[in-house]
């Protein structure tokens, strides 16, 4: 579980919550433009990894729902506004379906964030 942790803090976040912000919040400006296209390569990756995992189990450390799971999820279902497109990563797409299932869910998206 803390692998994943780790993980969301140096190989997803910055790159999918830093692109994220550069293009909804600043809305892409001209001088930021070469970071928000620098972070697009990093959270492919970091998406790759948790495609990959999620393609042989439900959730990120296996069968039940994690604070793995909720760590990654926060950002990673907000990435197409980053520029990542989720359709790449049919996996991460069911894996979050799953989580928005979950009882008493309330998404980034429904508050605002």
């Amino acid at each position: 579980m803390q692998q994943w942790q780790f993980f969301e803090q140096y190989s997803h976040e910055p790159y999918i919550a830093v692109a994220r912000f550069i293009a909804k919040y600043l809305g892409l400006p001209q001088e930021r433009m070469a970071e928000y296209e620098a972070k697009q390569s990093g959270g492919h990756k970091a998406l790759a990894v948790m495609e990959k995992q999620l393609s042989t189990s439900p959730y990120l450390t296996g069968y039940c729902l994690s604070t793995a799971d909720i760590s990654l999820y926060g950002y990673t279902h907000v990435a197409h506004e980053g520029g990542f497109d989720l359709n790449e990563y049919p996996s991460v797409l069911a894996w979050i379906g799953r989580i928005q299932k979950q009882q008493k869910y309330i998404g980034m998206v429904q508050v605002g964030i």
